[in-house]
Order: C-alpha cells, then sequence, then structure tokens
C-alpha cells in the first residue's frame, strides 16, 4: 500500500504543495501519494483525525488551519510552541500526534541561498503575525547579530519580542523604522500583498545596501519588491523558494531523506510562468 500524504486547508485549490512533494518524491526515489484536502471551516479537527485513522502518514495544514492543528498536537517543536502553529503533522510509533513549524527553516534556507551567510545580519522583519513567530528560532539559531520585529500596531511587535525574551530581539513600530535603524536584510511578512499593496515604512529607512525579501509570491514581481527596487534596493527576492524549504523541511520529517530544493524551484517557477 502506498504512503499517503496530504495538505488541508480552505481554500485549497491554488496549493502547490502536491506538484511540489510529488517532485521530491521522484526525486529521492520514493512511493508516495499526495493530495489536496478541503477542510470545512468547523471540522478541521474531524477532518485530520479520519485521515490518520485511515492510514494517513503525515500532512501539511495552511491557512485557516495552523493554530487548531497546534492545539491537537500531543508534542510539538519549540518553533511550533513559539508560533503557536503547526504546518507539518505526523504520527510517531506510539501513535502520538507530533506537530512541527517549518516555515522558518524554509524561509533561513532560502535567504542564505539568495543572499549568502546570514550570520552577525541585522535583520528587520515587517509584521508580527504567526507567519513571523515561526521564523524567529530559526534565525536566531543561524546568529543573527539582531532581529528588529517591526508592526503596525507597535504593542503586538513588543508583546512578542517580550516572549521570545532575547537581547538581541527588539519589537518597534512601523513608524518607529529610521536612517538610524540597522538593517541588512529587510522581510516583508505582512499580509498587505494579498491586495497588492505594502506597507508603510518611510523612505528615509530604505537604502540600497539592504537586501529585501517578501514572504509572498507570484509569477510577477510583487508590489513589495517593485517598491523596494524603486527605492534603490537590486538584492530582493520573493517566498517560493520559501514554500519550497519548508515543504523540503516536512518531506525530510516524514522519509527521512532530504530532498534538493533548487531543481523543484526551478520547475514551480517555469509553471507558474506558463499560467
Amino acid at each position: 500500500m502506498i504512503d499517503r500524504y496530504a495538505v488541508f486547508g480552505n481554500p485549497i485549490k491554488h496549493s502547490k504543495s502536491p506538484f511540489i512533494h510529488q517532485q521530491f518524491a521522484k526525486q529521492t526515489g520514493q512511493e508516495l501519494s499526495y493530495e489536496k484536502l478541503l477542510a470545512p471551516v468547523d471540522g478541521f479537527e474531524d477532518a485530520v483525525t479520519i485521515f490518520f485513522e485511515q492510514g494517513g502518514k503525515g500532512a501539511n495544514v495552511t491557512v485557516p488551519f495552523k493554530e487548531q492543528a497546534f492545539v491537537l498536537c500531543n508534542q510539538c517543536s519549540a518553533s511550533a510552541q513559539l508560533a503557536k502553529a503547526v504546518n507539518t503533522l505526523w504520527l510517531d510509533e506510539n501513535g502520538n500526534l507530533i506537530g512541527d513549524n517549518t516555515d522558518g527553516l524554509g524561509l533561513v534556507a532560502d535567504l542564505e541561498r539568495q543572499f549568502g551567510d546570514i550570520a552577525k545580519k541585522s535583520i528587520v522583519i515587517l509584521g508580527a503575525g504567526g507567519a513571523v513567530r515561526g521564523c524567529i528560532y530559526p534565525l536566531l539559531d543561524k546568529k543573527v547579530n539582531r532581529i528588529v520585529i517591526a508592526n503596525r500596531t507597535k504593542v503586538k511587535a513588543t508583546d512578542l519580542a517580550s516572549e521570545i525574551n532575547e537581547p538581541n530581539v527588539k519589537g518597534m513600530g512601523l513608524d518607529d523604522l529610521s536612517a538610524d535603524t540597522d538593517c541588512d536584510i529587510l522581510i516583508n511578512a505582512t499580509s498587505s500583498g494579498v491586495e497588492g499593496k505594502v506597507p508603510y515604512i518611510s523612505n528615509e529607512f530604505i537604502h540600497a545596501q539592504i537586501k529585501a525579501y517578501d514572504m509572498f509570491y507570484g509569477s510577477e514581481k510583487t508590489a513589495f519588491i517593485e517598491w523596494v527596487e524603486q527605492r534603490g534596493i537590486t538584492q530582493s527576492a520573493d517566498g517560493l523558494g520559501m514554500l519550497v524549504g519548508q515543504a523540503a523541511e516536512s518531506f525530510t520529517r516524514w522519509r527521512n531523506v532530504k530532498p534538493q530544493i533548487e531543481p523543484v524551484l526551478l520547475q514551480l517557477r517555469k509553471q507558474m510562468l506558463k499560467q
């Protein structure tokens, strides 16, 4: 019987996870199936329970269920505990539901692929939601110099920084970013890209030496990438590599083999350009 995997979400039609994991399986010689499963907004727990009862081996979780997945787990990784959100599920040998959040590892892998070693770099992250929470520990593990969490609602950023309780993590409002704010890498983790908008930050803060990363992605340049390029930034990347990177981490948890990201990323980018 072929091992069965799936991604749960609502909506789920747009998900690229089946394509990504099918490519990983071919690349690593693994025999498995991977499908999209539309879970009812009020029926995620039942859908996951049935999936594993019917022999499912592992699952990814996307919006709006990552927080619900965290609550369901018997055991979670440190990143998942900080994020209070899970995107990767599997059962251990005792039947316990294990949860991880691989988004941060996917981000770090793509940052280093795009921009080189990030150790000792100063990172500014725009936003303070679940996407940010899951990325803090993987960034700290890379020995970055400093992380500034900047959010429209300042208290949300300062509360998150206080929760992390590390001397090199600071929270502030978006309007606190200025020419004096040290920044090597600027990461947009806000939801503004969904509407084709950009977060409001002072032009004085932006300078040409900054490398910019947008967690949002699309077949065209994102609004954020266009905006920073107009302000002189020449090194930038969208979040498609993060998507493939976090999927590779999930695949590794399930199959105990790590696939190569680059070939799948190139195939996916090519596929998106045709659409």
